[in-house]
């Protein structure tokens, strides 16, 4: 058993299956490892996770308890890759940190699909905002929202302008960051930008109700070469994660289409974007 041992949700979930099997079958620990062979120790270590359970245990079980050969094949499969995952994250790698690499991909992107919940898309913040954010969140994260905004802004008027298309919560626009000189600052640099060929913006209206992605936002990156495949990116203030199998990305892109259809239109979207900092100028008036 590995040193200081603690369970993985995936192993926590590999014993509540097996757990499970010996419900089904309504048979005690004792019963149940008086006809595989294990003590009921053993077979009460399996199922509550206290240590890893190896393969073989596991088939064993399965053929006793006679469950379809699919079924448990799938048990071994978590388990295995349970144990691959925890070899890993044991031996000695470099740390990569997509977060701190992410500015790097955006720099060789040809295109971004973006999908903001509460917060203006890095490429678009104006420092002011990303300092107003700063205030209250991670620094060492701020400042990876301003590389970020350089990688694009450094190609935004090149011979190959980085594409944005970009899908924002009507909250991005409504959630006063900075207060209100910065905020209308920043929704007049987003019309300012919507401007520009190589960007579509569009905003998902309150009245939209419930919609795909929600709470969840992702950025799905386009490359030039055709050996590198589309990469999707999603952060939280705990973690960041390069999504890079083809069917999940091809689900995050999916969503980007059916949000992209929720939305208002270019000019609708303009048009509240304008909406809401002339709100922001009356209240600088008062």
């Amino acid at each position: 058993m590995p040193k200081d041992f603690r369970a993985t949700a995936l192993e926590r979930a590999v014993g509540r299956q097996l757990a499970g099997w010996r419900a089904e079958r309504e048979l005690s620990l004792t019963e149940a490892g008086r006809r595989v062979g294990f003590s009921s120790a053993k077979l009460s270590i399996m199922e509550n996770a206290v240590q890893p359970s190896a393969t073989l245990d596991i088939m064993a079980l399965g053929y006793v308890y006679k469950v379809p050969t699919p079924e448990w094949q799938a048990v071994v499969s978590r388990a295995q890759h349970a144990e691959r995952v925890r070899r890993r994250a044991s031996e000695s790698e470099v740390n990569f940190d997509p977060a701190a690499d992410f500015a790097n991909l955006v720099f060789e992107a040809t295109g971004l699909r973006v999908f903001a919940t509460d917060m203006v898309p890095a490429v678009f913040q104006l420092s002011e905002y990303s300092s107003a954010v700063m205030r209250s969140d991670d620094p060492a994260r701020t400042a990876r929202q301003a590389m970020v905004r350089e990688a694009w802004s450094s190609r935004l008027n090149g011979n190959e302008p980085l594409t944005v298309q970009a899908v924002c919560s009507e909250a991005v626009l409504r959630q006063e960051v900075g207060g209100p000189r910065v905020m209308r600052a920043q929704l007049m640099h987003l019309m300012e930008v919507s401007e520009h060929e190589a960007v579509s913006l569009r905003v998902v209206p309150w009245c939209a109700g419930a919609h795909p992605a929600m709470g969840s936002p992702f950025t799905v990156l386009r490359f030039p070469h055709r050996q590198h495949d589309d990469v999707a990116y999603m952060e939280t203030f705990l973690k960041a994660e390069y999504i890079e199998e083809p069917g999940l990305v091809e689900q995050c892109a999916q969503r980007f289409v059916s949000l992209e259809q929720l939305a208002l239109g270019p000019g609708e979207s303009l048009e509240l974007i304008a909406e809401v900092a002339a709100g922001e100028a009356h209240v600088l008036q008062r």
